[in-house]
């Protein structure tokens, strides 16, 4: 049996092979066709159980099918694989996108949000109608049958460009290799920098030490090479990945163009002025102009910090390391050197505390004592040999989540963190089925022998992600289309996951996660309360770039017309020029680059990040209040935020657990940002 047709399990990653994508997409678009037009031709009035239940029965199976070729696809990817997911792909988009237009369908469910079951349903499965009539508009379903036919042109060419704009970015990544035969030239660099890049190279069977643009390895030495040509050579190669100055076929740029002019046409299309307004038609913000105003104020609030870090910054750089000019490619360096300075520690010191058993066994404890359940190893079918899964077990012992945890680079993975679903809870036939979700990091393999082991901002990465997992395994919700992350508000998705990181930074919890490597001994109090009096180092900066990131997509969505002769690099500088205080060299392509907007589904969304840092911070508030492992805050949290996954509004979610709607205060007083900021208001 085609291991992609059974969707009776977990997935059989062992057994899937290229040759078996395009029979198994062939055959569930098949079968679910004929059903859809034996519901159409069904003259019964529509009920949950006749219509909605068998809709969302063969959907699911299509997403268990197609879900873990995308998984794959991500984490394994190969040449036959890439081309046969290339190839498949608008395919699957074409069989949404007909979903969507189908004002049959449409027509079906516009009769049950009508009839006399609609007020019997459950809250969640009046929200997925709900949300369903909201979709159906927004999918074209009322569209004059000529301007169908484009919109779903546009769907297909959409996904296929975003999914070429991610296999060039890998590609031009995968590219670049610098081998280094000199020691001294890497003067600076920690030991098992050195050392991890010294196994790369052996297993490349070339001599001395090899560096990537891949995250573990392209870092660190930005951070600590005190060799500045050699950082400047790899900030150049970094920055202009996918670019023009690269090989031909890698180059994002026109395909940025065509995104955007698809995404503009698309939402006029729809009715909408821009594709910022149709992106918002799902989530918490109102408008294109709530996020610019909340964006800009909040660049206002940062900005007095920002500039004191980057005149610090400079100073030091001037006075102690005799750079009069501080480029792009000195900064991470630089500021390496002024916290160790200024804090008397390294992170390359925090990290020998770190080991990957230690981490994962007190980031495992937080979840126990907060949410009443327990983890466990457990074994499933995998697609590399480093991938673990685990159960997560309720107080009664039952199983209500499972997760894979894949924490290393490698080359046939793209970078970043993520965490995507395999399996979502729902009930099915009496039963309950068990979700279960894909988390994915890339951080360094082990070394020499030794456990891998994370900096401070790895394990914070690691919680995140975790939450982000926790919202999908640990909803209550038995219908698939709002259980766990499904129906939640994009700009809402990452409160679970900014709440966790909030526990890296407390001493009750880092003293029961910490182990030396070397030592065993745990992360020492003093070391402890450097990292604490320098965690808000240079959060003004930090916070000024995210800012411009959030509003380089919104605008670039609400205000950019590609189609003027403006490039999307002039907006880019355009917007630094409002908030920015660190400007790139002129070569730098950031845009070609940034996955999130043009191939990971946040275009005029990257807000969210920011968005709902507001959240988790005023959420986390609470539990500084009551008390940081407090099991009493913790089932709150679990029932109002994580167990009530997308069937009611985020923001009465947040009222239900707080009590009132969220403010901007927490944010700011977490980032540091709240009394020079006040004072110059």
């Amino acid at each position: 049996m085609n291991p992609l047709l059974d969707t009776s399990g977990l997935p059989r990653f062992a057994e899937i092979q290229p040759e078996h994508v395009t029979p198994a997409v062939e055959q569930v678009l098949a079968d679910n066709r004929a059903l859809i037009a034996r519901l159409l031709a069904d003259e019964a009035a529509p009920t949950w159980d006749s219509f909605m239940l068998p809709l969302e029965d063969a959907n699911e199976r299509l997403s268990r099918c197609w879900g873990p070729v995308g998984h794959l696809n991500a984490v394994m990817n190969s040449p036959e694989l890439r081309e046969v997911y290339n190839a498949n792909l608008p395919t699957v988009t074409q069989y949404f996108a007909e979903l969507g237009q189908n004002l049959d369908l449409f027509n079906k469910v516009r009769a049950l949000h009508a009839s006399a079951e609609f007020a019997t349903l459950s809250d969640a499965r009046k929200k997925i109608v709900e949300n369903d009539l909201r979709d159906f508009r927004l999918g074209g379903a009322e569209l004059p049958e000529e301007q169908k036919a484009r919109f779903l042109a546009i769907q297909e060419q959409h996904s296929s460009l975003s999914a070429r704009f991610s296999d060039n970015l890998l590609d031009a990544t995968n590219a670049f290799e610098k081998v280094i035969e000199d020691e001294a030239e890497l003067a600076g660099l920690p030991d098992d920098v050195k050392l991890a890049a010294r196994e790369a190279a052996e297993a490349a069977g070339k001599p001395g030490w090899l560096f990537t643009l891949k995250a573990p390895s392209y870092l660190p030495l930005m951070q600590y090479a005190d060799n500045r040509a050699l950082r400047e050579e790899l900030y150049r190669a970094y920055s202009t990945r996918a670019a023009e100055f690269g090989k031909s076929d890698w180059d994002n740029t026109p395909l940025m163009a065509e995104l955007l002019k698809l995404r503009a046409e698309e939402a006029g299309l729809l009715g909408f002025n821009n594709a910022a307004e149709l992106s918002l038609a799902t989530k918490m913000a109102e408008s294109p102009q709530q996020v610019l105003e909340f964006l800009r104020e909040l660049a206002r609030r940062a900005r007095p910090f920002a500039e004191k870090d980057l005149a610090e910054l400079r100073e030091f750089a001037r006075a102690e390391l005799g750079l009069a000019e501080l480029n792009s490619w000195d900064v991470a360096y630089a500021s390496e050197k002024l916290r160790e300075r200024r804090y008397a520690f390294s992170e390359q010191e925090v990290k020998q505390y770190f080991p990957e058993d230690a981490v994962l066994a007190g980031m495992f404890r937080v979840t126990e004592t907060l949410f009443g359940v327990t983890l466990r190893p457990a074994t499933a079918p995998v697609w590399h040999a480093d991938v673990r899964f685990f159960d997560i077990l309720d107080a009664e012992g039952q199983r209500v989540g499972q997760f894979y945890l894949d924490l290393y680079a490698r080359a046939s993975k793209r970078g970043g963190a993520w965490m995507d679903d395999a399996i979502t809870r729902r009930r099915k036939a009496g039963d309950i089925q068990t979700p279960v979700a894909y988390l994915n990091c890339n951080f360094s393999a082990p070394v020499g022998g030794k456990p891998a082991t994370f900096t401070h901002d790895e394990v914070i990465t690691l919680f995140h992600e975790f939450g982000h997992g926790l919202h999908h395994l640990l909803t209550e919700i038995e219908d698939l289309a709002v259980s766990g992350i499904n129906g939640v508000e994009w700009d809402a998705v990452e409160l679970p996951s900014q709440f966790m990181e909030n526990f890296c930074w407390e001493w009750s919890v880092l003293q029961g996660m910490s182990r030396h490597v070397d030592s065993g001994e745990t992360l020492p109090r003093a070391l402890y309360d450097k990292m604490l009096a320098a965690k808000n180092f240079q959060s003004g900066l930090a916070t000024l770039r995210q800012i411009e990131f959030s509003l380089f997509d919104m605008r670039l969505h609400s205000d950019f017309d590609p189609n003027s002769g403006k490039t999307v690099l002039e907006l880019l500088a355009e917007v630094r020029r409002e908030v920015a205080l660190l400007i790139p060299p002129a070569f730098n392509r950031f845009p070609n680059s940034f996955s999130h907007i043009f191939a990971g589904g946040y275009s005029a969304g990257y807000y969210s990040y920011k968005w709902a840092e507001v959240l988790s911070a005023d959420a986390y508030s609470l539990f500084e209040e009551m008390g940081v492992l407090n099991p009493e805050a913790g089932a709150r949290f679990r029932r109002e935020v994580l167990a009530a996954g997308g069937h009611r509004p985020a923001m009465q979610s947040f009222v239900a657990f707080r009590g009132r709607e969220p403010n901007l205060d927490a944010l700011l007083r977490h980032n540091g940002l709240v009394d020079e900021a006040l004072e110059a208001l």
